[in-house]
């Protein structure tokens, strides 16, 4: 048994990493501006806190698991949302890095998330942890994200996982998708050629347990099935596995002009490969797209 601190716990990828550290009889506690929605998603199953000090020094932490931030895609980036996304990020784990170097006692690992979103717009070369960056909005969040998680103590084990996008049953990118593909109005988006680095729910939650608790994982890693595909192939392979056509494109003027430099999430993307998960003995259960998209829709 292990105890754990995540922030973020009440996301998509937390609630799945939760529901998972129950089951294996770890405890867990979650911080969260909303005490509340922690109690309604989880009982008494956790402890619920607001502020890092309510937990007390004496309270052994093995591992904390960060994943705070504010959804990256749910409106226009104006000047004021990109503050937003950059504080509940940045400043969050800049909190939690400050507060766990003062502690006495440390986590044996720090696992904190971030995005493949740092890479920038990679077109269509492979991209692996060793790969460098477009600089752009999204990789400018990233990187600030991941230097404040690189401040903690040399004590602690540090690994950062870039999450791809993340297929899931309830919630997530796939869940706007759904009903236009089921009405038959999906289609690709743009040219279509951009890369879709998705992973399924199930894998991601556990490559972020088989970090905290397998000592050789250690550094960058990226959170991305092994089979990255085009949106194209993406847009087709979603409408055969509903038995829809997907005739429709959205035209990326259309999205420019609606979401404005937030269109970039969906006009770009990366091709990303998890080259130091394979190497490291990690194994997906969904290593395959038509797979995935079965077991969720």
């Amino acid at each position: 048994m292990r105890n754990y601190l995540l922030t973020g716990g009440t996301g998509l990828i937390g609630q799945s990493i939760t529901q998972q550290l129950l089951e294996n009889g770890d405890k867990v506690i979650i911080h969260s501006r909303d005490r509340q929605k922690v109690t309604r998603q989880f009982g008494g199953q956790v402890t619920a806190i607001e502020s890092f000090a309510e937990i007390p020094e004496s309270q052994q932490l093995d591992v904390v698991i960060n994943l705070a931030g504010a959804p990256i895609a749910d409106r226009r980036w104006s000047k004021s949302r990109k503050q937003t996304l950059l504080d509940s990020r940045v400043a969050t784990t800049r909190q939690l890095v400050e507060w766990l170097n003062q502690r006495l006692q440390k986590p044996a690992v720090l696992v904190s998330g971030s995005a493949v979103g740092w890479y920038g717009d990679g077109g269509q070369k492979p991209l692996t942890e060793a790969s460098g960056f477009e600089d752009e909005f999204a990789h400018q969040l990233c990187e600030q994200w991941e230097q404040q998680a690189g401040q903690i103590d040399n004590s602690v084990r540090l690994v950062i996982i870039r999450t791809g996008l993340v297929l899931a049953a309830d919630g997530g990118f796939l869940k706007r998708m759904l009903l236009p593909f089921k009405l038959g109005l999906g289609g690709r988006i743009g040219d279509g050629k951009q890369y879709m680095p998705w992973i399924h729910l199930d894998d991601v939650t556990a490559l972020f347990i088989r970090a905290s608790v397998d000592a050789g994982f250690e550094g960058v890693y990226n959170g991305t099935a092994p089979a990255p595909v085009t949106n194209a192939v993406f847009t087709q392979t979603l409408a055969q596995v509903l038995h829809r056509p997907a005739v429709l494109p959205l035209p990326a003027g259309v999205l420019k002009v609606g979401l404005g430099e937030m269109s970039r999430l969906l006009l770009t993307g990366q091709r990303a490969l998890p080259d130091k998960a394979r190497r490291d003995g990690f194994q997906f259960r969904y290593p395959e797209l038509t797979a995935a998209l079965e077991d969720v829709t």
